[in-house]
């Protein structure tokens, strides 16, 4: 199975490269590996499916045990200032009483 992105005129999924471009047989249309990473931008949505933004104000959903520690977050603690970051914990924030540390964003919702 070729891992080259579907056609973004006719969405086929013959595409083939030919040098720097990729081609589509089915309607013809070149374009290069630049514009489809473009488009293959991250999404990051919280619980809800609301998508996310650094800078965002969130929720924390359930309490969530802190690794390490006998404390844990308590659920409708607010965390404001959030960072996105790629990785299984995908959020990057400071919560007071904590520090800084890592949530997952399936976890949270945005405020």
């Amino acid at each position: 199975m070729s891992d080259l992105p579907n056609c973004p005129k006719c969405n086929s999924e013959y595409t083939y490269e030919v040098g720097t471009l990729l081609t589509c047989p089915e309607c013809a249309h070149e374009w290069s590996n630049s514009e489809a990473s473009l488009e293959a931008v991250r999404v990051w949505k919280d619980a809800n499916g609301n998508i996310l933004q650094d800078g965002d104000t969130v929720t924390v959903i359930k309490d969530l045990k802190v690794k390490g520690s006998s404390l844990a977050i308590k659920g409708g603690t607010k965390v404001k200032n959030i960072r996105l970051i790629e990785g299984e914990h995908d959020i990057d924030c400071r919560i007071d009483g904590f520090g800084a540390m890592q949530l997952k964003s399936e976890f949270v919702r945005k405020a």
